[in-house]
């Protein structure tokens, strides 16, 4: 069924304003997806942040013309799916990933991550890499470490004092003459 050009150019609208900020995108194809997997992939992608679109090709070519995940949708063949986001690519990879692990129907056939063009294996790496929160955790730690390892220092003469009074008190070494 044919679509007229309002309605093509209305997708193309839709399309761009999705796209617009968009610096992570992941396309795969998938074959004999059900109803029931489509719905749980689209949810547990936008658990990630991300959103998950079915493409048509040229559209989504033009769609994207002047944006970082433009190469990525240039000379798309067959039946193809994108997920994007411009959140964290670590927490959609590894979502993606999960999922097309568990349900052979779908496969990735390339990714962009600012700018930069992914293949297979690379989509596989990001996803095995830790997340922005993670990162930040390990990042924070660093920096809080050697103030703590300062103020247990600092705090140490005082504290092994008590400990020798505390001993001494015990064992009746400070007892005075009676």
């Amino acid at each position: 069924m044919a679509i007229s050009k309002a309605k093509k150019n209305e997708k193309v609208a839709l399309l761009t304003s999705e796209f617009t900020g968009s610096t992570t995108a992941i396309i795969g194809t998938f074959n004999k997806l059900t109803v029931a997997q489509d719905y749980s992939l689209r949810k547990a992608i936008r658990e990630a942040g991300g959103k998950y679109r079915v493409l048509k090709n040229k559209l989504a070519a033009k769609a994207s013309e002047g944006m970082e995940i433009a190469p990525a949708l240039k000379g798309l063949k067959g039946v193809n799916a994108v997920a994007f986001t411009a959140g964290d690519p670590v927490a959609l990879a590894k979502v993606f990933s999960k999922w097309v692990d568990e349900n052979a129907e779908f496969q990735f056939k390339l990714g962009i991550v600012d700018g930069k063009l992914l293949n297979v294996a690379d989509i596989k790496t990001l996803a095995t890499m830790p997340g922005k929160e993670e990162i930040f955790s390990k990042l924070l730690y660093l920096i809080n470490a050697p103030a703590q390892r300062l103020a247990t220092v600092i705090n140490a003469a005082g504290r092994d004092l008590a400990v020798v009074i505390s001993q001494g008190v015990e064992k009746q070494k400070f007892a005075g003459a009676a």
